[in-house]
């Protein structure tokens, strides 16, 4: 069982890396994003970037820094399919998927206008902000000291590759497959 945690900045392209490791390689997806709009939409809140936010953060005080992704895990492993765990937000969250054995971290960024035309485009619930909104949602998810909290950028400092996707699809699957050369050669 091959598992690769999926981090990164917003509208990087993290879903597309998704995508094309489930329908090319056969992995199966869990998503950090989904469980806490699950959690969310019991609670009869609003979804958005905020109230996801606020949710991630309250299980990660109360349970621990790895709750959410451990949550996620153990689904996984009941599976036994090769993983991924996308939107790893902590290094709380890497530190736990590190004491797995064939734990593989990608990180996925872009360049900021990039990523913003990205999100308005998919036109999500919580992607319908103005650029200001974007760069201040993202500065408060890139640091902290707080464990229970985002950082972003220790994250993708721990990636064991990390994809610039700056261009166009074909350059970001010719990257996903070097990664993943790279993780099987060591299998």
């Amino acid at each position: 069982m091959i598992i690769i945690g999926i981090t990164g900045t917003i509208g990087a392209g993290k879903g597309t890396v998704v995508e094309y490791l489930i329908q090319k390689k056969n992995f199966r997806h869990y998503s950090v994003r989904t469980f806490l709009i699950d959690i969310i939409r019991q609670r009869g809140m609003e979804v958005n970037r905020d109230s996801m936010v606020e949710i991630a953060n309250e299980l990660r005080l109360k349970f621990g820094p790895a709750y959410i992704v451990e949550q996620l895990y153990l689904k996984a492993f009941k599976e036994g399919d090769h993983t991924i765990i996308e939107s790893i937000r902590t290094p709380g969250e890497i530190d736990l998927l590190q004491t797995k054995q064939n734990f593989y971290l990608l990180a996925v960024d872009a360049d900021s206008k990039i990523r913003y035309e990205r999100i308005v485009n998919r036109n999500s619930e919580t992607d319908q902000i103005s650029f200001d909104t974007f760069i201040e949602n993202e500065k408060r998810e890139m640091h902290t000291d707080d464990p229970n909290k985002q950082n972003l950028s220790k994250c993708i400092e721990r990636a064991d590759f990390i994809i610039q996707n700056n261009h166009g699809f074909n350059e970001l699957y010719m990257q996903i497959e070097r990664f993943f050369s790279k993780i099987t050669d060591k299998e």
